[in-house]
């Protein structure tokens, strides 16, 4: 399952945490798999249900 990277950021700049929606940007790609991301989505205390949204996909 991924969801996209511009909720991630979208939530992230809403923090006011722009330089980690910057490292987020340059690293990860347009559509982030929740799995292999898992410990940055939690390490950015971001809850992937939460940021599913229309364009989540199920890759598995």
């Amino acid at each position: 399952m991924t969801i996209p990277k511009a909720a991630v950021l979208a939530v992230l700049r809403e923090r006011g945490q722009h330089a980690r929606a910057d490292f987020v940007d340059r690293e990860l790609p347009d559509h982030i798999d929740i799995t292999r991301h898992a410990g940055l989505l939690a390490t950015l205390r971001l809850d992937p249900a939460a940021l599913s949204g229309p364009d989540t996909e199920d890759v598995g």
